[in-house]
């Protein structure tokens, strides 16, 4: 998650601790609307493996999103 915070502070100009209150907010905002996803998420974010290991799954996401 670390990296996503810095990600965010550099892309959106702002502090670390706005960055990461950002982070948090949109995390807890999946976790409510979609409670499966927001905890794979996370557990993704942390660096967590998964079917298929980590590193796939977020390959994956950066290129859906084209980063």
């Amino acid at each position: 998650m670390d990296e996503l915070v810095k990600t965010v502070t550099e892309k959106a100009g702002i502090n670390p601790e706005q960055a990461q209150k950002a982070v948090n907010t949109v995390m807890e905002f999946i976790k409510n609307k979609i409670p499966g996803v927001g905890d794979k998420l996370k557990e993704l974010l942390a660096g967590g493996g998964g079917e298929g290991g980590s590193e796939g799954v977020i390959d994956k996401i950066r290129k859906k999103v084209g980063i």
